[in-house]
Parts: C-alpha cells; structure tokens; sequence
C-alpha cells in the first residue's frame, strides 16, 4: 500500500512517499502554491504518477488541544482533494512534527538554508510515519 503524506501550510505542501508495502516514508518534496485548486491538480498527478492508495494528512491541532484557522484551511483541503478523488484520506495530528522535523536537520548539520527547502517535506515524513506505525500489521 503506497501512501502520500502531505503537511499543508498557508503557502506550501510538503509531500512525502512511502514504500510499496506501506513500511518507510520518505521525503518526495514541497510544493509551493498560490491557488489552491491548481496545488489539488498538481497533488493529482502526484497520485496517479506515483501510484498512490492512501492520502494521510497532518491534522494541525493547537497545542492546547483546539481547533484553529489552521485546521479550517486542511479540513476544506481535505473537502477538496475528496471531491476529485476516491482514496482515503486519513487525518494525523501532526502537533510538533515541524518542530522534530527541524531537530532532526540541525542533528544532521544540514544548513539554515537547506533546511527551509526540505523542511516541509520532512514533516511530511514525520506525519507519514505516524501514521505507518499506527496501522503496522
């Protein structure tokens, strides 16, 4: 079972991929949109190039446990991907996992510039591998 991990953010969505058999998310890469509709169709061909079966997405809780404009935004994300797809689309709450995703780049030296390239997409990983490890056979 081939997954996409997706961290929406108000001007990016990182993306990650997992293996075949649903066991190792990896960073794939982050696009940067100004149109929503145009990121879905981009998520699209992502999903059929790529051979997708399940969509997870980062569920962006406040720390205290509410509901922001940020869940607002990845729930009518969420509303819009299901209107042109029938995958599953699981929701991961995804509280800190930018914040581990950054840690994880300091830890492995990779420069300020470098890890605001690849930093959504790690966390995309992160969100990814929640959720692999939750359904783990």
């Amino acid at each position: 079972m081939k997954c996409l991990g997706m961290d929406l953010g108000t001007k990016t969505l990182g993306l990650a991929i997992s293996d075949k058999l649903g066991i190792i998310a990896n960073p794939y890469k982050t696009l940067k949109y100004d149109n929503i509709d145009s990121l879905i169709n981009e998520v699209l061909e992502i999903i059929e190039t790529e051979h997708i079966e399940t969509l997870v997405l980062g569920y962006p809780k406040n720390m205290d446990n509410s509901l922001g404009s940020a869940v607002e935004r990845t729930e009518s994300f969420k509303s819009l991907l299901e209107e042109k797809t029938d995958l599953p689309i699981e929701l991961i709450d995804e509280r800190l996992s930018t914040v581990e995703a950054e840690n994880i780049l300091i830890s492995s030296d990779v420069s300020r510039k470098g890890r605001k390239e690849v930093i959504d997409s790690v966390a995309a990983s992160i969100i990814l591998d929640t959720y692999l490890r939750r359904i783990e056979r």
